[in-house]
């Protein structure tokens, strides 16, 4: 079975966790480099992950607040698959991973850190990047900053 250990996330569960959904307040908020979000489309948007498994670590959101798939309207769900497909195509251009983690979790129970508005996760991998560092030394190498990905990524 492959693993991709990310004991650093540590710092994302002791983080103080603010209050109301980060999903409705960054983009409220029209600080987009501040908030690393990368693009925003009619209904949904994209941005880094601050606490990433892996570098280029991309979350996608609907801008409207809601936990569950079937609650997304038709637009929404196109939309988000349409920014999922964009993203991929996007960092494959630019940092050429082997392949692609692309998933949500729906629900605290799913293992969802923020469950009450969905969100996908766009995890790019490359061979033997789970190495020994974080397996042994709970260690990981992002090999960039998240400033100096968002300006590669974003168009």
């Amino acid at each position: 079975m492959d693993n991709l250990w990310a004991p650093w996330r540590i710092q994302y569960i002791q983080a103080k966790k603010t209050k109301g959904c980060i999903f409705c307040q960054k983009p409220k908020q029209k600080k987009d480099r501040i908030n690393y979000i990368v693009v925003r489309k009619k209904y949904v948007y994209s941005l880094l992950n601050i606490f990433p498994y892996n570098n280029g670590h991309v979350l996608i959101a609907p801008f409207r607040h809601v936990a569950e798939l079937d609650k997304l309207n038709g637009e929404e769900k196109l939309e988000l698959l349409d920014l999922v497909i964009e993203t991929t195509k996007i960092l494959k251009a630019i940092l050429k991973p082997h392949g692609f983690n692309i998933g949500m979790n729906v629900g605290k129970t799913a293992g969802a850190g923020i469950d009450a508005h969905l969100h996908v996760h766009v995890v790019p991998r490359w061979n033997a990047d789970t190495n020994f560092m974080p397996v042994l030394t709970e260690t990981k190498i992002i090999s960039q900053s998240l400033d100096e990905l968002y300006r590669m990524i974003k168009p």
